[in-house]
């Protein structure tokens, strides 16, 4: 796995040498992963860690709590409104500098939500949080990437506290398409074992992790006390055909502007509920 140290020069000038851009690129092509070190403040981190494990209590009280799986893993969103709202997460210059490269002009952010590992010894199955645009069987190499995801830990990531088990690689594989089952079949997974076995990765908190979305991945125990949450954005080429967007307060649509990247997303008046609105993935 390639991480990329950030330099004071690099945040100065708010965004990223060239030599870097193309290492993280080279990284995305190869692996489907890179992490950028040091790119996000740690108190903005402290902030939104103490919302989000505070939030806990009344999102796993709903009747249809959104666990992803299993419910050693649950579908949170952030806290969509100040003041909690930080551009070094939401609109970073060296992520941006990253997804744009990768994805072309016109780049949009099209998810603000996250996930959070609780306490628990149960796992996930191995999935791709989406498959190729075309199914399987209809295409000979994998397409460029055309959907990165962004996560931001909240907290330093391990093994102990259910850092994800990662697939290195396989976002080139070609099992998984549009329109199938997102869980990688079993006789694939012990194929891919044998070329490339998986890593639960070491992350520093104040790292970014950005990973093409067709990675074969998988949520893992946390044998810790203590909940661990991942803020996930989903940054897309600007042709792709996208959902519903994303709800902010109106106050807050200036925050967002910004000349590279665009957020999908409607500013309304009436009160944010990211607690009820959130769903979850997988069945639990």
């Amino acid at each position: 796995m390639i991480t990329i140290d950030v330099e004071e020069a690099d945040r100065v000038a708010g965004g990223l040498a060239p030599e870097r851009v193309r290492a993280a690129r080279e990284a995305l092509r190869t692996d489907g992963l890179v992490v950028l070190a040091g790119v996000v403040e740690l108190d903005h981190l402290d902030v939104l860690h103490e919302r989000m494990v505070g939030d806990l209590e009344l999102l796993r009280a709903r009747p249809d709590a959104p666990y992803n799986w299993t419910v050693g893993n649950i579908q949170q969103d952030p806290p969509p409104f100040e003041p909690y709202l930080f551009a070094d997460v939401l609109l970073n210059p060296q992520v941006i500098a990253v997804t744009s490269a990768v994805l072309g002009p016109g780049v949009r952010n099209v998810m603000y939500s996250g996930n959070t590992s609780l306490p628990s010894d149960t796992r996930q199955p191995v999935h791709a949080d989406v498959g190729h645009l075309w199914p399987s069987g209809t295409m000979e190499v994998a397409h460029p990437a055309a959907q990165l995801v962004v996560n931001v830990p909240t907290v330093d990531v391990s093994a102990e506290n259910g850092a994800t088990e990662i697939w290195l690689g396989t976002h080139r594989d070609l099992t998984v398409g549009v329109g199938g089952d997102i869980e990688v079949p079993l006789d694939a997974l012990e194929a891919r074992r044998r070329v490339s076995p998986p890593i639960q990765p070491r992350i520093r908190r104040g790292s970014v992790l950005i990973r093409d979305v067709r990675l074969w991945h998988a949520g893992m125990p946390n044998r810790t006390d203590r909940p661990r949450p991942m803020i996930a954005m989903m940054h897309v080429s600007h042709w792709l055909e996208t959902g519903t967007p994303l709800e902010f307060p109106a106050a807050s649509k200036a925050f967002f502007e910004h000349p590279v990247l665009t957020t999908a997303a409607r500013f309304t008046e009436q009160p944010a509920d990211h607690i009820h609105r959130v769903q979850g993935f997988g069945t639990a």
